[in-house]
């Protein structure tokens, strides 16, 4: 059975990591998805300035594991409980499926940090305004809104 794990942050930051090549993240919070106890996905935010976060997308395999209450929690933390009016996604360049992942939830390429990663690897910037993301309302709404009822974390967004 899979949970939005939203009291899990550490544990996500270091699975988010550790699947982007990155050695962590500074000053973020993170939200997870769990299967079986073990995280599969998870995104962490960075550098909320008010109009903007920085996401970090990470899953362990197939972007079939994005289950609605993931995807709902994963958009609703910046645009509605930070009150974001983008987010910014970065994708290393030579990640062919996290670029394919970011453009089917909607992201738009923006430009390029040359040599942004750790190793120096180029990163694609991405960026989605609030208005183009579809997953504030409808079944991804309703999915987080069932998993909030049932495990009892509605305060724990974001946590």
């Amino acid at each position: 059975m899979s949970r939005v794990a939203f009291d899990r942050g550490e544990a996500v930051m270091q699975f988010v990591a550790r699947l982007t090549g990155e050695p962590g993240y500074d000053g973020y919070t993170a939200i997870g998805l769990e299967r079986d106890d073990r995280i599969v996905a998870g995104v962490v935010y960075q550098g909320h300035n008010g109009p903007n976060v920085m996401m970090h997308f990470a899953l362990a395999g197939s972007g079939h594991l994005m289950v609605p209450a993931f995807v709902g929690a994963a958009f609703v933390y910046p645009f509605q409980v930070l009150g974001c009016h983008r987010v910014t996604g970065l994708v290393r360049a030579d990640n062919e499926a996290a670029h394919r992942l970011i453009g089917h939830l909607g992201f738009v390429r923006e430009g390029v940090l040359r040599e942004g990663a750790s190793d120096r690897t180029d990163f694609v910037v991405y960026g989605m305004l609030r208005g183009e993301c579809r997953f504030l309302q409808g079944r991804y709404l309703a999915a987080l809104q069932g998993e909030l009822a049932r495990t009892g974390q509605g305060a724990r967004i974001g946590g």
